[in-house]
């Protein structure tokens, strides 16, 4: 249930922030006002599509056998953890530019009285956030680390989304404890944990399919030490893909994400310090 509360926490917090930007610049002057029905239009629009794939992706599993599920299961696991470190690294790139790009969105819309293209603007974030938190929420109860009965997900997503517009205010209200900076750097760190989980959850079930041979199977045993089913052992399980049993080829997955992530990472702070540079 954590790890659906903290999707669901997370992304709602960034949408937050795009409409919160948008909302905040067209109330600061007459004609930007204007917009503001096709603000909230844009935001029930995506809203609307978020929820059209989340039907989508439950009648598509409700259709095929129990093979087929699985195979569908492990690939959007996977696909939810290609999504959330193509997210990470977006906001990484782009995080520090997001409100000057929305801002000058906004601001060619009012210009050429373009309300419908405002509209989409909002539509497209608010549907990205959206449909990313419903493909990852799939994806995660998928793999296997999220489980429980309709009512207690939903309770789950209901507590992530107060959450995050309590998380919005304190953020709005800014301090030294609480800033943007701090809350992006702490939540895209624990993104790329969950998507270490998702890619051995993903794993797993190819395993199970023998698609994928665990070469050793498994590779070790740390029940004794920390189990991945009761306790900190299970937070780890859920949200870093700690397995007590391993597949040699899960360890080997996983190494390899993290280094790939690591240098991923290294090159973005590297070309935006040289960027830096160039403009002093």
């Amino acid at each position: 249930m954590e790890q659906v509360s903290f999707i669901v926490w997370r992304e709602s917090v960034e949408a937050l922030l795009v409409v919160g930007i948008l909302y905040t610049w067209l109330r600061a002057s007459p004609e930007g006002r204007r917009g503001l029905p096709y603000l909230w239009g844009g935001v029930a629009a995506g809203l609307a599509l978020a929820c059209a794939l989340a039907l989508v992706l439950l009648g598509v599993s409700s259709w095929l056998s129990d093979e087929g599920q699985e195979w569908f299961q492990a690939g959007m696991a996977l696909v939810a953890c290609a999504l959330v470190v193509q997210m990470v690294l977006w906001m990484k790139k782009h995080g520090r530019t997001l409100k000057r790009e929305l801002e000058t969105g906004a601001r060619d819309s009012v210009q050429n009285d373009n309300w419908w293209g405002l509209l989409i603007l909002v539509t497209i974030a608010v549907a990205r956030e959206g449909s990313e938190t419903v493909v990852f929420l799939y994806g995660t109860v998928s793999a296997g680390e999220a489980s429980g009965s309709m009512l207690s997900l939903a309770l789950a997503g209901l507590g992530g989304f107060v959450a995050a517009l309590l998380t919005f205010w304190l953020l709005q209200l800014g301090g030294k404890l609480i800033t943007w900076r701090r809350f992006f750097a702490l939540t895209e760190f624990l993104l790329l944990l969950l998507a270490g989980a998702l890619l051995v959850g993903g794993l797993d079930h190819l395993i199970s399919l023998g698609v994928v041979p665990p070469l050793v199977d498994p590779i070790w045993d740390s029940s004794w030490l920390l189990s991945d089913s009761t306790g900190i052992g299970k937070v780890l399980a859920d949200f870093a893909g700690y397995r007590a049993y391993p597949a040699l080829i899960s360890v080997l997955a996983l190494a390899v994400y993290w280094i790939g992530v690591w240098l991923t990472l290294r090159m973005i702070d590297a070309k935006a310090a040289r960027a830096q540079a160039a403009r002093a």
